[in-house]
């Protein structure tokens, strides 16, 4: 099968840092390939993706919000249409917001991910293009929040958690890691862990203007204490940080669709103390892969408890709920599904480019 994926153009594919959704892309894309089809990943130029690259932009246009930003997008969805379109790809997998929008004319199946709330301006998007766009949901709770969205299949993400160490916990600390946003409780862990007399590292892209803002009114005057901002990290540098936590502090105050660090977090061996929103509970269980507390009080006791957890169980149910391989099948399985109730010519795309590439 010929499929194409569509990365949004704000970073490069995979992400230098912080980056969930280019994540996920870099993974099904390589792992798409290692199962034996063509994989065609239209991004930006400075993506590293081991698969077939093209692109217009020569780099990604950052997540910083401009006025701009509708207009980014949407050249780069005609770029990205024209590009796939003219390689013949018998999927489209689109991972833009105005993408699928545009895209489902050409008739070829088209597919995308939700990878945010199935609320307000995002929810009527999601309406107006589900009965000619198959979409997908993360979690059988983002599914259920889509009222009068048709849901074509709810797919877990999945990580490649061979390349994640497996890490002791002995690092003497608990980590957030994260956005510096109200939604993921960053002063939230920081409160909890102060009470509960329990360092705590925090790890954040802190890149937006709320971010700042958000920091200096409600994170900084809470550090000291055994309570430190790290920055922003990834690779390497996050894998170590993850593995020597004695658990990942995950207060959040919003329906999370989806909570890729959590996953991150257990294929290191390293459980979940959280709050029990949205897709939490469907990815931690309870007394064996974290805790899920409702109150700040019993999230600080859970802190001092974490280290009854079997950290070994922890990345085995990595392994086994939320691999590549399995991912990579999910959406297999989808994809054929609309191929097969696809036989329309497909005309091709007006749009012109002056693309990059790499194969």
């Amino acid at each position: 099968m010929r499929i194409a994926i569509i990365a949004p153009p704000w970073l490069p594919v995979p992400p230098p840092a912080y980056g969930g959704t280019e994540a996920v892309l870099d993974g099904l894309a390589r792992g798409l390939r290692a199962a034996g089809q063509e994989v065609l990943l239209y991004t930006t130029g400075d993506s590293t993706c081991d698969v077939e690259v093209e692109w217009s932009r020569e780099t990604a246009a950052g997540t910083v919000a401009t006025t701009a930003a509708p207009e980014i997008e949407q050249q780069h969805v005609v770029d990205a249409y024209s590009a796939v379109l003219d390689w013949d790809a018998d999927v489209i997998h689109d991972h833009t917001l105005s993408g699928p929008a545009h895209g489902h004319q050409f008739g070829v199946p088209v597919v995308t991910t939700n990878h945010g709330p199935f609320d307000d301006e995002l929810g009527k998007l999601y309406r107006s293009i589900c009965g000619s766009v198959a979409v997908i949901a993360l979690s059988h709770h983002h599914a259920a929040s889509a009222a009068g969205i048709s849901i074509a299949a709810v797919i877990h993400h999945g990580i490649d958690v061979d390349t994640f160490p497996f890490g002791a916990g002995d690092g003497g600390y608990a980590l957030f890691l994260g956005r510096m946003t109200e939604d993921k409780g960053v002063h939230t862990a920081a409160r909890i862990a102060r009470n509960a007399g329990v360092p705590l590292r925090i790890a954040a892209k802190m890149a937006e203007p709320a971010e700042v803002t958000y920091f200096k009114d409600a994170v900084e005057p809470l550090l000291g204490g055994g309570v430190e901002y790290v920055g922003e990290v990834g690779g390497r540098d996050k894998q170590v940080l993850l593995g020597g936590a004695a658990c990942l502090l995950n207060p959040l105050a919003w329906p999370e669709p989806f909570g890729m660090v959590m996953i991150e977090a257990l294929a290191c061996g390293t459980p979940v103390a959280g709050t029990p929103c949205g897709s939490v509970p469907e990815l931690i269980t309870d007394g064996a892969t974290g805790f899920l507390r409702s109150t700040e009080d019993e999230l600080g006791s859970a802190l001092h408890q974490v280290e009854q957890l079997d950290r070994r169980h922890c990345r085995d149910e990595a392994a086994e709920r939320f691999s590549t391989a399995r991912m990579v099948a999910d959406h297999l399985e989808l994809y054929e599904r609309l191929r097969a109730g696809y036989d329309r010519p497909r005309p091709r795309a007006t749009a012109t480019t002056d693309a990059g590439s790499t194969a």
